[in-house]
């Protein structure tokens, strides 16, 4: 987190010097900016195609762990900074929300009778699973898209929801 200053954004973006600053004036608006686009970019996540659910999610969190690295490490480090300072905590937490009333409404399409608490527990694997591949002890050996899928596929069957 100490490395995103507006300097490094200008820098990394090829902007003139003092650039970033114009569009977030403090520090608190710039990582405010960069949890902003964060949640953009997993809105922009396609939904999951009919009946092929556990597949979308096995995929989903593959890219997570692989193509999308590092965007899934800046989100733990944001996660981390929001338990500093209460005033990006509001911030992050509302993406969190929009993510989760998203899965619940593919858990209930998915036929679960109970989807908020369905996504309860959904939530804890997928993030349980990105967590453990990419700073866990499974790090040292992460799991391929298959095994994902299978995981996806037992958490959905658990769920009472073995054909999604």
């Amino acid at each position: 987190m100490r490395g995103l200053t507006h300097r490094a954004v200008d820098r990394a973006a090829g902007l003139p010097a003092g650039s970033t600053s114009y569009y977030a004036r403090t520090r608190v608006a710039l990582l405010e900016l960069a949890a902003d686009r964060m949640v953009a970019l997993d809105q922009a996540e396609v939904a999951p195609p009919e009946g092929k659910l556990a597949e979308f999610l096995g995929a989903m969190v593959y890219r997570s762990i692989t193509a999308g690295r590092t965007r899934m490490l800046a989100r733990y480090e944001f996660a981390l900074e929001s338990t500093r300072r209460p005033e990006l905590r509001a911030r992050y937490d509302a993406g969190g929300l929009e993510l989760r009333r998203r899965c619940a409404e593919v858990l209930a399409a998915a036929g679960s009778p109970t989807p908020e608490d369905h996504t309860r527990v959904l939530i804890g694997w997928l993030d349980g699973s990105i967590f453990d591949a990419l700073a866990g002890t499974g790090s040292v050996n992460p799991p391929a898209e298959a095994e994902l899928v299978a995981g996806a596929r037992a958490v959905l069957a658990g769920l009472g929801l073995p054909r999604a």
